[in-house]
């Protein structure tokens, strides 16, 4: 993939249908937000190839739109490729960390955890399991608020770490 001109926030999960597609659409938001919305461009991708094609789980979907997020989404794998065109990736949880530190060029993207940008745990090194938001798929909708509750704690440290990338 070719790099795009805006700055790339890729987030991942497993099957992106859960964590990732709703840390794009929490994200996409507080871009909006802070008025970022034409220089950063948000996606999301799995490291697996389980749900390519099929839309956000509608549990996550609900939880979304529960709090006012949109989401259009239709699941896609992460592939060496993406580090080209990405600038900053997002990994849920430390075993998607490590999947994508396995294909990392190393000469892209920064790679990173999304829950490193929550201000309560900066300070923990990936692929600290600390820094996991886990995987809501084989529970209840508690478990999809739980996660969004997690994604929206980061998500400001993430909109400030970018802000400051574009703006020296």
């Amino acid at each position: 993939m070719e790099k795009a001109s805006p700055f790339v926030v890729t987030t991942v999960c497993l099957g992106n249908i859960c964590r990732s597609p709703m840390a794009e659409a929490v994200l996409r938001a507080k871009f909006a937000d802070a008025g970022l919305s034409g220089a950063v461009e948000v996606v999301s991708a799995g490291v697996s190839r389980w749900h390519v094609g099929e839309a956000a789980d509608r549990r996550a979907a609900a939880a979304l739109a529960a709090r006012g997020y949109r989401s259009e989404h239709r699941a896609r794998e992460f592939t060496a490729e993406w580090f080209d065109s990405s600038d900053l990736v997002l990994a849920m949880d430390s075993d998607n960390y490590r999947a994508l530190a396995k294909l990392d060029p190393g000469d892209g993207a920064e790679l990173a955890m999304i829950r490193s940008f929550d201000p309560a745990l900066a300070d923990l090194p990936p692929p600290d399991p600390r820094l996991d938001v886990p995987d809501p798929y084989y529970g209840g909708e508690r478990g999809f608020a739980e996660v969004l509750d997690m994604l929206e704690a980061a998500a400001g440290g993430v909109v400030a770490a970018v802000r400051a990338r574009l703006n020296p």
